[in-house]
C-alpha cells in the first residue's frame, strides 16, 4: 500500500475519519463486507455522483443483510443460553452449591457474621465477576477499591444473594442469565450470558 501524507493537520483528521470508521466497521462488521466496495460509496457519495446501485436494489440487500445478521444473532445468543444451563446444571451438582428456588447458586467461601442488609439499604462490596469460560468483565478488586451501591440497584441474582449474605461473608455466585442480564448485552457480556461472581460484603452503610 502507498504511503498517505499525513504531515497536515487537515490529512491528520481525515485519516482520523476513516479509523473511527475502520474501528466500527471492524467490531460491529456486516457479513461479507467488501472495502473496495465501501470505498467506492463513499467516493461517490463525497462527489456528488449518481449511485452506482438503485434505491430498491440497495433496500432489498439491506434487508438480506440484515436478516442474516439477525439469524446470527439468534444462533449465537441460543448457543450462550444452552452452555449456561448446561453449565449451571452440572455445577448444581458439586458439593457445597446451594440452589434455590430462583436458580441462583451459591457456594460460601467465608461465613459471615454480621447484620444481613435489606432492600433499601446500601452496601459496600468487593466482588470478582466472570463469564463461564472464566473471561473477566469486571472486577472491584482488579481497580483496588469496593463498590457502593443500593442492595435493590443491581441485578436479581445479587439482590436475592446480598440480603442472605451477613456482613463480613464472602460467596461465589452463580447466576442463571434470567437473573443477570437476559437477552441484553451488558457491556463485554454476551446476551443470555450466565454468570459467575465471588461477593465479599464488607458493610452495610
Amino acid at each position: 500500500m502507498s504511503a498517505v501524507d499525513l504531515s497536515t493537520d487537515e490529512t491528520r483528521v481525515s485519516y482520523g475519519i476513516g479509523r473511527q470508521m475502520g474501528d466500527q466497521l471492524r467490531d460491529n462488521p456486516p457479513p461479507g463486507l467488501n472495502l473496495d466496495a465501501l470505498v467506492a460509496g463513499l467516493k461517490d457519495a463525497h462527489a456528488g455522483t449518481a449511485s452506482q446501485v438503485s434505491a430498491e436494489a440497495l433496500s432489498a440487500s439491506f434487508r438480506v443483510i440484515r436478516e442474516i445478521m439477525q439469524a446470527d444473532a439468534a444462533a449465537k445468543a441460543e448457543a450462550a443460553a444452552g452452555a449456561g444451563r448446561a453449565y449451571l446444571a452440572e455445577n448444581a451438582r458439586r458439593e457445597g452449591v446451594t440452589v434455590l428456588p430462583s436458580g441462583l447458586q451459591f457456594e460460601v467461601l467465608v461465613a459471615g457474621t454480621g447484620a444481613r442488609p435489606g432492600p433499601q439499604d446500601q452496601v459496600r462490596t468487593h466482588y470478582h465477576g466472570t463469564l463461564i469460560d472464566g473471561t473477566v468483565f469486571d472486577s472491584s478488586y482488579e481497580r483496588g477499591e469496593p463498590a457502593e451501591f443500593p442492595v435493590s440497584g443491581v441485578i436479581a441474582g445479587w439482590v436475592e444473594a446480598l440480603q442472605l449474605m451477613n456482613t463480613g461473608s464472602k460467596w461465589r455466585l452463580y447466576v442463571p442469565s434470567e437473573l443477570a442480564y437476559g437477552g441484553q448485552a451488558a457491556g463485554s457480556i454476551p446476551p443470555h450470558s450466565a454468570l459467575v461472581f465471588d461477593v465479599e460484603l464488607l458493610d452495610i452503610l
